[in-house]
């Protein structure tokens, strides 16, 4: 990891240069540019909360609400060690792009709690979960702030963040978070929602480069709802899953994995096990350069950075995580012709679901599975063909054309709605 943060700028730095370079090729007003790059409110809260011993420990969390132009702020709420403000800053601010992307309307926002979960109870993460939503229940709601599951969060996470703000209003208020438990209100086909959108855009980029999925080689990194979901879509059009991991390491059979089997051993054992599974151990550095053809990202941010990109191999990267390319390594990637689908597009299956689970709870819908699906597949390949578009008529890479898209979307919002007072 050490190795890895030498190699990139930080986060937020990541998001600014990024945008950057996708405004040296658009006409953007400089006030309006400087308007959307800037964060709109930045929360940062220290809480207690009382652990299973009996001691008091202090908490930071964050919310960060980069810009709600186009509609409610909306973004995910992670726990891990190493949350930081520039962290929640980047996320915040592409979360705004990718909703653009997709044309969904919401704002961008994002939120997490620096901790240990693995090395907390359910009590413990409860209780935490709890008072970290009662120092934000002014800041968020059903028309205001909706935040959803991230990293080391789930359904469970946003039922208790829901009965603690719903408690707080005096009456029960579904709409205020997404990814819920169905008899809560949640959507069909949420969990899947974020693999299941990689998936389809990496498809559509293998039929640009006339790959055949059939037989492609896959590697995937992550193995929670978002890569384990990629790895079954993958797996059931026929691709070959080479290899995948968790945050402790992963397997590699260049022959391919029973992807059923390997995800079992993970839930079993909470990590993959070559004794159990066919396959070879390999460190989640191995993994990034395996001989494959799609290379799908879906842990954590800067995992590609400038001393591995000439190593990669594969001929696509449909990331699934937010912010694992930095700038550097896509200057590298593009010069070597790697297809990159950028997160802002890749990953955006999971904030269009969460809108259908929004629209849902306003006005007291259910729709079928079936639905959820066919809705999502057709946005997400209409965003991918109109990404698409513009990267050829702009001749730039993916990631600059889903930019100028979603920017494009929230610099129109701005200027329609003008600077008051």
């Amino acid at each position: 990891m050490d190795q890895e943060r030498n190699h990139h700028l930080n986060p937020h730095q990541m998001a600014l240069k990024q945008v950057e370079i996708a405004a040296a090729h658009m006409d953007l007003d400089p006030g309006i540019l400087a308007k959307i790059m800037a964060t709109e409110k930045e929360i940062t809260v220290h809480f207690p909360v009382k652990m299973d011993d009996g001691q008091v420990r202090i908490f930071t969390g964050y919310r960060v609400q980069h810009n709600d132009t186009r509609g409610p702020y909306k973004g995910g709420i992670r726990y891990h060690p190493e949350v930081d403000a520039d962290e929640v800053r980047a996320l915040a601010m592409w979360m705004t792009w990718k909703a653009a992307v997709v044309n969904i309307p919401f704002g961008g926002a994002k939120g997490g709690v620096q901790c240990y979960p693995k090395e907390m109870s359910a009590r413990e993460m409860e209780n935490m979960t709890r008072r970290f939503t009662w120092e934000l229940h002014t800041f968020i709601g059903p028309e205001r702030d909706i935040p959803a599951p991230d990293v080391y969060t789930n359904p469970k996470v946003m039922a208790w963040i829901m009965d603690t703000y719903s408690i707080l209003k005096g009456h029960v208020v579904p709409g205020v978070v997404t990814g819920k438990p169905l008899e809560l209100g949640g959507s069909l086909g949420r969990f899947e929602a974020t693999g299941r959108g990689v998936f389809v855009t990496a498809a559509q980029a293998a039929a640009l480069l006339d790959l055949p999925l059939a037989g492609a080689r896959v590697v995937i990194q992550g193995a929670g709802n978002v890569g384990g979901v990629a790895a079954a879509q993958f797996a059931a059009a026929g691709a070959r899953v080479v290899a995948i991991s968790d945050s402790k390491g992963g397997l590699y059979n260049e022959k391919g994995l029973d992807v059923e089997q390997a995800l079992a051993c993970k839930n079993r054992y909470q990590c993959f096990l070559s004794e159990h599974v066919p396959a070879r151990e390999v460190t989640n550095e191995e993994l990034l350069t395996l001989p494959c053809d799609i290379l799908v990202p879906c842990a954590l941010g800067g995992v590609i950075h400038a001393g591995n990109a000439d190593y990669i191999q594969a001929r696509i990267i449909a990331e699934g995580a937010n912010g694992p390319t930095t700038p550097q390594a896509d200057a590298v990637l593009r010069g070597r012709g790697v297809f990159v689908v950028p997160d802002i597009l890749a990953n955006a299956g999971g904030v269009t679901v969460s809108y259908f689970e929004w629209v849902q709870n306003l006005q007291n819908l259910l729709w079928s599975e079936q639905e959820i699906a066919q809705r999502l597949e057709g946005i997400m390949r209409g965003a991918f063909a109109e990404v698409h578009r513009i990267s050829r008529e702009r001749g730039v890479d993916m990631r600059t054309a889903a930019l100028i898209l979603g920017i494009g979307r929230v610099a129109a919002a701005v200027r329609l709605r003008g600077i008051y007072p």
